[in-house]
């Protein structure tokens, strides 16, 4: 039973997703507290659920294909209601939320074609994929609380650490492609016109 709660939580994260977004629009004290107490439970499930499968070995292929899509659903609908919401700076918004997205796109992409090369644990998750992923919850949760905190502007705190989280997300994604960028200049490697 235990080594079935890992994928529970991964699919569970992606559930909250549709009740994030209406408690999001719903607006005022319900977007304060509830929507963040949703995302903030996301964001537990999402070290919960790598934590569990670790420690008893729960590990499957399905938690490990879900769980980064999860994680990524969950990221990117937050960063896009707080875009459209109007709160950040459009243009900051604009470049951050994009900066983000890319690198998730180009670093998944990365990862499915190490995987075909057999090479996958090249561009395995490092300690500053780890370390961004943390400071954009965090970041994200400042956002979606949007009030102030400890006498502190919650927002100007949250567009602080989403600069340093986007910052993060470049650091990280030029370690991933120095890793891999000798298997991806190999010679013979026969590239799939399809895709």
């Amino acid at each position: 039973m235990i080594k079935r709660l890992p994928n529970f939580l991964t699919v569970l994260r992606i559930l909250l997703v549709p009740i994030f977004v209406a408690l999001f629009y719903w607006g005022s004290d319900v977007r304060t507290f509830a929507a963040t107490a949703v995302f903030a439970v996301a964001a537990i499930t999402d070290w919960a659920d790598g934590y569990l499968a670790r420690r008893y070995h729960g590990v499957s292929p399905f938690g490990t294909f879900l769980d980064p899509v999860a994680d990524k659903i969950m990221v990117i609908t937050a960063l896009v209601l707080i875009a459209s919401s109007g709160e950040i700076p459009k243009i900051l918004a604009g470049i951050l939320i994009s900066v983000i997205i890319g690198r998730e796109i180009t670093v998944s992409a990365l990862r499915e074609w190490m995987a075909e090369l057999g090479e996958r644990k090249k561009v395995a998750v490092s300690w500053l994929g780890k370390a961004k992923a943390a400071t954009q919850m965090i970041s994200i949760l400042l956002l979606v609380y949007e009030r102030p905190l400890f006498g502190l502007s919650g927002r100007n705190l949250g567009i602080v650490l989403l600069v340093v989280a986007a910052a993060m997300t470049l650091w990280s994604m030029v370690g991933y492609l120095r890793a891999a960028w000798p298997s991806l200049m190999a010679s013979g490697v026969r590239l799939d016109k399809d895709g």
